[in-house]
């Protein structure tokens, strides 16, 4: 039996906690949320914050832990990595780790080493901001340096609201500090995907097309499908170019979460590459896809067990994640679900109970379930996720 801590409990993160727990390992949690449902699957319980990494350290080194994960968060990311570095337990260069999960740090190094990058500056003043934003123009994003889920992020179309998205920016930055950077123009989808990293090697990666709802938010993820659209000239420029990232970053072991666009004219541009597991059901949907169960190897990864057998594997067949969600405010009443969509869903968990308030969706917390589907062909796959109000659609009143 092993001892491994897991930095949070919520419903997203229980996947690699019942692994542990099957592999009969000793399951210790911890964050602020006592309610999260994790924790009631664990062992052991701490009630202390993911970001707070000296109080995290303390307990991890009372518990004489084996390993530690940050499953499908950002802010816990660093928090795990600083552990490991001091108790000398598996995982990534704290430094490393810190750069991938704060958006200025991470610009900032892919400029100094000659990665495409589009114009971005951080600041802590909103004058010095604006001044900036006056130099790039609009179409342009502000957003937190370190928020998670897409929390707090504009795409600003009209300079005149900038002063708005700052402070929403604000709001939602720990640090209080705001990125504003222009807008890559793209072509095709922007791509999303979780891999894995072994002994420095990006030995598996799984790319899908990222969706966002037109109708309520166009920054929010709701759902992912695999494969990618994009051809294989494009994503060997990504390997290629995340491979020379973890080089340099002297990234060690873990799984890694994309966020990637091609511009019109063909270049590579990093959106984010995270330090840990994907949200929105990714590792769940890689699993179906190619077989390759990340989650286990995260665990394992982890606690210094051996990952053989992770190599790259084709997707089989045409698969998405979907994050069901309200399109206006009001009182759920039901869930309304095309034929096709009945036949498709492989998958489904939807949290929410008749007559509860629900919002538009806004952002990652305004989830109200998560289904897994799978299709007959990629055309098909493409049109529902683009239009998904016509198969799967929040009644509300």
């Amino acid at each position: 039996m092993k001892k491994i801590l897991f930095l949070g409990g919520a419903p997203t993160q229980i996947p690699p906690i019942k692994y542990a727990l099957e592999q009969g390992h000793h399951v210790i949690t911890l964050d602020y949320l006592p309610e999260n449902p994790g924790h009631k699957l664990a062992h052991k319980y701490y009630n202390v914050s993911t970001t707070d990494k000296d109080a995290v350290l303390e307990v991890a080194q009372a518990e004489k832990i084996d390993g530690i994960v940050a499953y499908a968060s950002d802010p816990a990311a660093p928090t795990a990595a600083y552990v490991a570095e001091k108790m000398g337990l598996p995982g990534n260069p704290y430094e490393a780790v810190e750069i991938l999960a704060r958006k200025d740090l991470f610009r900032d190094f892919l400029a100094n080493n000659n990665f495409n990058v589009p114009r971005s500056k951080s600041f802590y003043d909103e004058s010095e901001a604006r001044a900036w934003l006056d130099e790039i123009g609009v179409p342009a994003f502000v957003k937190p340096v370190d928020s998670s889920g897409s929390k707090g992020v504009t795409h600003l179309q009209n300079a005149a609201n900038f002063h708005a998205a700052f402070e929403h920016a604000l709001k939602f930055s720990r640090e209080k500090k705001v990125v504003v950077e222009e807008k890559i123009v793209r072509q095709g989808y922007q791509v999303a995907g979780d891999g894995f990293v072994l002994d420095g090697q990006l030995v598996f990666r799984c790319w899908a097309d990222e969706h966002f709802d037109k109708l309520c938010n166009g920054l929010v993820p709701i759902g992912q499908t695999f494969p990618t659209s994009h051809n294989d000239d494009l994503l060997n420029q990504a390997h290629n170019e995340t491979q020379r990232l973890l080089t340099l970053l002297k990234m060690k072991t873990g799984a890694l979460n994309f966020d990637f666009v091609f511009s019109e004219d063909g270049k590579f541009y990093f959106l984010e590459l995270g330090p840990r597991n994907g949200g929105c059901l990714i590792p769940e949907v890689i699993r179906y896809a190619t077989g390759v169960d990340l989650i286990k190897y995260t665990v394992d990864a982890a606690l210094g067990l051996p990952c053989a057998g992770l190599e790259m594997k084709p997707v089989n067949g045409f698969w998405s994640s979907y994050m069901v969600h309200a399109i206006e405010d009001g009182q759920y009443q039901k869930l309304s679900l095309s034929e096709r969509a009945k036949e498709y869903i492989v998958e489904q968990d939807v949290q929410v109970q008749p007559g509860k308030q629900v919002n538009v969706f806004s952002g990652s917390h305004d989830t109200l379930g998560t289904m897994i589907l799978k299709y007959p062909n990629q055309e098909t796959m493409l049109d529902m996720l683009d239009n998904m109000e016509r198969d799967i659609r929040v009644v509300v009143e």
